[in-house]
């Protein structure tokens, strides 16, 4: 194979490599290929930057550099694939991970089964009877600008199947910025 500008067909079965910015359904055996373009998003640690590439509306994924060179050279930097989508079957409920500070909550969502890709999710907490919605950080980092300290927190997530899920006070009264909780499951 030649990885210095050619193509090569990946596929990719562990969503929690990527983020895929568009999703299509499901595709059967031999359908549902698509094409689009990979690049790294920096060293091995992700702290130096080649990706960026986004090229909207092409469809992307930024790997991390080990990620990448799993699949092609350092220096062919963007490079052609074909991918299609498969179920994620995960073990336990979603994972999320609050970081941030109190007037700037960002939560990784990690272990999410089914589609595996979130398409929105909605926040709230302990002292409030609605719900606010979050807005994508970066990958699967969403953000609220709301003080939400010293209460619990429940999320709702909504999969690119359409697939809602909502896990009541997942985060006691007294979490801490860090920590991982774990909700409902698909």
């Amino acid at each position: 194979m030649d990885f210095n500008g050619g193509s090569f067909n990946v596929v990719v079965m562990v969503m929690t490599l990527v983020s895929v910015a568009v999703v299509k359904g499901y595709g059967e055996e031999g359908e549902g290929w698509e094409n689009a373009h990979a690049t790294f998003y920096g060293g091995g640690d992700a702290s130096v930057t080649m990706g960026g590439w986004c090229n909207s509306p092409q469809q992307h994924f930024d790997l991390s550099q080990p990620v990448f060179q799993n699949s092609a050279q350092y220096k062919a930097g963007i490079v052609s694939v074909s991918y299609r989508r498969v179920a994620c079957n995960r073990n336990g409920g979603i994972r999320f991970t609050i970081n941030g500070h109190s007037y700037f909550n960002l939560v990784l969502i990690t272990n999410v089964s089914g589609a595996g890709d979130v398409q929105a999710v909605a926040i709230k907490g302990s002292r409030s009877t609605a719900w606010q919605a979050m807005s994508r950080n970066w990958g699967q980092n969403w953000q609220s600008n709301s003080y939400l300290d010293d209460q619990s927190l429940s999320f709702m997530v909504t999969t690119s199947d359409g697939r809602q899920l909502v896990s009541n006070n997942v985060a006691p009264p007294n979490w801490s910025f860090g920590q991982t909780f774990t909700g409902s499951r698909f």
